[in-house]
């Protein structure tokens, strides 16, 4: 077993593919070692949920503070910066799961399924979810 800040850590999990090769590309591109877990697992089932928590990113433990440092630079379209809310024109943007669709949820559950989850944009002003396209 390793010890100390040499231990491999999961330090981030995403839902696609691509995103979790830009954020490891970006990183490989500042000498940082890190690898990706459960890529083809997500090829094979695409639903993100509380048992598969999607694509795990793994850095060294002692990488962690310069790591976020790194990723604190987020693209525009991941991190909601210069994105508006079409309702209220706020900044205030944050990227979450939609919350539309609540009864195809309850059906779900009653049928014991599990559905995949929208990504959207939600105004943290007021509470309104949009895509970034009609952003």
């Amino acid at each position: 077993m390793e010890s100390g800040k040499n231990r491999i850590i999961v330090f981030q999990a995403f839902d696609t593919l691509i995103q979790a090769n830009l954020v490891k590309t970006k990183l490989d591109a500042y000498g940082i070692p890190c690898f990706l877990s459960d890529e083809n697992f997500v090829n094979l089932y695409p639903i993100r949920n509380d048992i598969f928590p999607g694509i795990r990113l793994h850095i060294f433990e002692n990488d962690a503070a310069r790591v976020t440092e790194i990723l604190s630079e987020n693209l525009a379209c991941e991190k909601g910066d210069g994105v508006k809310c079409p309702v209220c024109q706020s900044t205030r943007i944050s990227l979450a799961n939609s919350r539309k669709g609540w009864a195809a949820w309850l059906l779900a559950s009653l049928l014991f399924t599990v559905l995949p989850q929208k990504r959207v944009f939600r105004c943290q002003t007021c509470d309104a979810e949009f895509d970034y396209a009609q952003s």
